[in-house]
């Protein structure tokens, strides 16, 4: 097991993964802003009192904030930083003072101000993936009659005492086709002991094997454990194919369409416990994770910050009222009814949905505490 990292490579580790990451995703709604001459009263890295600031020469406050767990941008018209907007301060401005507010801009331009930050994210994601698709190449198993193709089981194997054989070849696993070898394994992990259905190829024929899966606990470098699925197969090696630029972006894609797929199952799992609540990470995991895969190399961190910045996109496009995928929700509905929704319920539903993230952020911080060393978890 790898040596704990010095407690202030954590904080290091912390400020290069949220800085950036909160910055790219806040600059996307403001770059898309000013595209449209909406206005920006405030640009914050973190929240709540600022430390220091500085204002531009169009009246935008440039600031860095005391709680480094997120960041905003407040354009003209928004009541506070969850961008409720202000009604009352609205309805009382005159045609010239509305102009460069957000709230009087197009529908479909406050939608794209919006889902700018979300789209950064995932932008960064895609090209650090892609980056490493290129500079590695893609893995691909020994050959196009290989892929999927079971060559050997291991000791206790749940596929081998289910009735799988050598020279099987898995295309499917619950209905869902599998592609390739990686597919059927990241399904597999997400499914500990759990009722499967595998589908076969063998001998020119298509059969359905039920099988349990089997599960293990795997602890990195670190001591982090997780509880992942196993279903006891080996198939044929992997070689590395190199890729070009367009090549790369598809797989990058992929990479992270899988991730998200990951992430949901996760999540379901969690809900209906099946997976420990202490699988969520706060802001305190956050800033161990970082720290350890900082201490491991340039690599591991950068693979790291592609992860989160996928996992910021995934969480800001959520239909939560005050996160990016509520505002979208109510321009989808202002867009359907023609009208937008009640200024009331919809400031009701933001102020609602800024409860539920702090509940939320709350709860996951305590979480990250009770799992400290110091308290014996």
């Amino acid at each position: 097991m790898t040596a704990d990292p010095p407690f202030w490579l954590y904080i290091v580790g912390f400020a290069l993964l949220l800085g950036p990451l909160v910055t790219v995703h806040e600059l996307g709604h403001y770059l898309v802003g000013r595209l449209f001459k909406v206005r920006a009263t405030a640009f914050s890295i973190g929240f709540g009192r600022e430390i220091f600031g500085r204002t531009d020469k169009l009246g935008t406050r440039w600031k860095l904030s005391l709680l480094p767990l997120g960041g905003y941008v407040q354009f003209k018209g928004d009541m506070n930083p969850a961008s409720i907007p202000d009604h009352d301060t609205l309805a009382k401005m005159t045609p010239e003072e509305r102009d460069g507010a957000f709230q009087f801009t197009p529908l479909w331009q406050r939608a794209l101000i919006v889902a700018a930050g979300p789209f950064t994210n995932l932008v960064v994601a895609i090209a650090i993936f892609a980056g490493f698709f290129m500079a590695y190449g893609q893995p691909v198993q020994g050959g196009p009659d290989q892929t999927n193709v079971v060559v050997a089981f291991p000791a206790d194997s749940p596929a081998k005492a289910a009735g799988v054989a050598k020279g099987d070849k898995i295309v499917s696993v619950d209905g869902r086709t599998v592609a390739n070898f990686s597919a059927l394994r990241n399904y597999v992990i997400m499914h500990p002991d759990e009722n499967i259905v595998l589908g076969i190829e063998r001998d020119g024929d298509r059969i359905r094997v039920p099988v349990t899966t089997g599960s293990f606990e795997q602890k990195d470098e670190f001591g982090n454990t997780a509880k992942l699925g196993l279903l006891g197969i080996e198939s044929s090696p992997y070689v590395m194919k190199p890729v070009g630029p367009l090549q790369s972006i598809g797989l990058a894609w992929g990479e992270c369409t899988n991730m998200v797929r990951m992430m949901v199952t996760g999540i379901g799992q969690i809900f209906v416990g099946q997976r420990s609540v202490e699988e969520l990470g706060g802001p305190i995991k956050m800033a161990k994770w970082s720290g350890e895969q900082l201490s491991l190399g340039p690599q591991a961190f950068v693979a790291f910050v592609a992860f989160v910045s996928l996992n910021l996109a995934f969480i800001n496009i959520l239909p939560i009222p005050a996160l990016d995928g509520g505002h979208l929700a109510f321009y989808a509905a202002e867009a359907i009814r023609r009208k937008p929704v009640n200024p009331r319920g919809q400031e009701m539903a933001f102020r609602a949905g800024v409860a539920v993230v702090l509940a939320l952020m709350l709860f996951v911080t305590v979480n990250d505490l009770l799992t400290l060393p110091i308290f014996g978890r």
